[in-house]
């Protein structure tokens, strides 16, 4: 199958490119810059040159391919109503030249305010863009699939290695900045998460097993507490883990504290037996454990 890849070269997306290519799949990624389509040349993918604001790169990738890929997402959280727009319309270019066929779309979405008081689940509607979480990409799928478009979600949460770990990466660089791995209350918020390998595996079954309009759930871990992260991060780069008010979350986390104080946890149990997916790779906690960036770096 020729299947076009957005964000190929990032975190994810390298790992997408890789398991497909192994898969014995035909790829084209999408890369912005020259060291970007040097590896995928490397990882044995073919290269469309282009990014997320060059809509026609993602005409011509799309119309290549018999499946889309879309993993690209800029994490500037500075601009991130801004970022989203900007999804909604790559979302909706790609969606454009498949309209009325049956290509995949597969769009990447997130576990944010999915549910309240329990694990989110597969059959979880998304939550419609707002100002207070703008993020509309399964809602720009969704309006895809009115017009005939075959899309579908994997839905991701902390994705993790010993390099990076979503958005716990960032509380790593927080704990080195403020000298303190902080985490809210009793830190009880859960976070699910999936090992990048793992992850990588959810979306090439899902190319090939997936059914239209379905969720998938690429998570193995259902819900490591925050303070369970905090506290590995203090240990790992010896600076004490502390609790804070709710009051003082903007403040400590900036960005972050809309996420810190959520349950951002959720099941697979659906995902694993419709793909036939079975996580494998190791857990949060001890890729944090090993984390490349404590050995690498010194505490500020």
């Amino acid at each position: 199958m020729k299947v076009f890849v957005t964000g190929a070269t990032g975190f994810v997306g390298s790992a997408v490119v890789e398991e497909l290519v192994n898969g014995g799949h035909k790829v084209l990624g999408l890369a912005r810059s020259d060291a970007g389509a040097k590896s995928l040349v490397a990882a044995g993918a073919q290269v469309q040159r282009g990014d997320l604001e060059d809509l026609e790169s993602l005409r011509s990738g799309a119309a290549w391919s018999d499946a889309v890929i879309h993993t690209a997402f800029n994490h500037d959280w500075s601009k991130f109503a801004e970022n989203c727009e900007m999804d909604k319309h790559a979302i909706e270019a790609l969606g454009s030249v498949l309209q009325e066929s049956d290509r995949q779309l597969i769009v990447t979405g997130g576990l944010a305010v999915l549910a309240q008081g329990r694990p989110a689940t597969e059959d979880d509607p998304p939550v419609p863009p707002s100002s207070s979480y703008p993020r509309a990409s399964e809602a720009a799928a969704a309006e895809l699939r009115t017009r005939g478009v075959n899309t579908s979600v994997v839905r991701l949460p902390q994705v993790h290695n010993t390099v990076k770990q979503g958005l716990v990466t960032y509380l790593v660089s927080l704990a080195r900045e403020k000298g303190v791995s902080a985490y809210l209350g009793e830190g009880k918020s859960r976070w699910a998460a999936v090992h990048v390998l793992d992850a990588a595996r959810v979306y090439r079954l899902a190319i090939e097993k997936g059914q239209p309009g379905a969720r998938y759930h690429a998570v193995a871990e259902e819900g490591v507490t925050f303070r369970d992260i905090a506290e590995v991060i203090g240990r790992s780069l010896k600076v004490p883990a502390v609790t804070l008010p709710p009051t003082e979350a903007a403040d400590h986390f900036g960005f972050l504290a809309r996420f810190a104080g959520l349950d951002l946890w959720a099941t697979s149990t659906q995902t694993q037996e419709r793909l036939g997916w079975h996580p494998m790779g190791p857990g949060l906690i001890a890729d944090l454990d090993e984390m490349e960036h404590f050995a690498s770096n010194v505490a500020l």
